[in-house]
């Protein structure tokens, strides 16, 4: 545990590499669409809980293993963001279900520690191309939801993207008060 908060207070956190291809506004809603690399990520799935209680438990589990929860008992240092793949319903709200990643930090991509946590998997990822939305605060479900109804209605009908699932993402630790960062990110098909 200690090496965990240690890890989210006093490392240097290292972003997903990304290129920005493009930005656009409408409907008074920025947007950008964006080429981000692959590589390994650490992921955990939650089920049969609330969105805002299964990603906590997700995010947890994940700060443990960067921390030093895993086989070298190694910190490793914190990525952002760290992603919440969301189901939506058909009513638009969230299915209570989700998969949160983090990306392994670049100096550990090519032999990631194994985590301590067997529901913990080591996953490989494509490169992929999002469109993306930033907003701030504390988020929340209905906050995701907002802003991906923002998203879906400012793309319009030209952008195609998959629709059964999207990313909420969160940049920050949660004792940042101010100049949050989160983001709303449709995968392109």
């Amino acid at each position: 545990m200690l090496g965990m908060i240690k890890n989210s207070l006093l490392s240097t956190v290292e972003t997903w590499p990304h290129r920005v291809l493009r930005r656009g506004e409408k409907e008074q809603l920025s947007y950008e669409e964006r080429e981000c690399e692959g590589g390994q990520f650490a992921a955990v799935e939650v089920e049969g809980k609330p969105f805002d209680e299964a990603s906590k438990e997700g995010v947890l589990k994940l700060l443990k293993y960067v921390g030093g929860s895993n086989d070298k008992g190694v910190g490793m240092g914190m990525t952002a963001p760290v992603s919440i793949t969301a189901f939506p319903a058909e009513d638009g709200s969230l299915q209570q279900k989700v998969k949160v990643y983090l990306r392994i930090p670049n100096q550990f991509q090519a032999s990631p520690p194994c985590p301590s946590d067997e529901s913990i998997k080591i996953e490989e990822r494509q490169a992929m191309t999002i469109y993306s939305t930033q907003f701030g605060g504390y988020a929340k479900e209905v906050d995701y939801v907002n802003y991906a109804a923002k998203l879906k209605s400012a793309l319009g009908s030209e952008a195609t993207y998959r629709k059964d699932f999207y990313f909420c993402n969160g940049y920050d630790p949660p004792m940042k008060p101010y100049g949050r960062r989160n983001e709303v990110w449709f995968v392109k098909e």
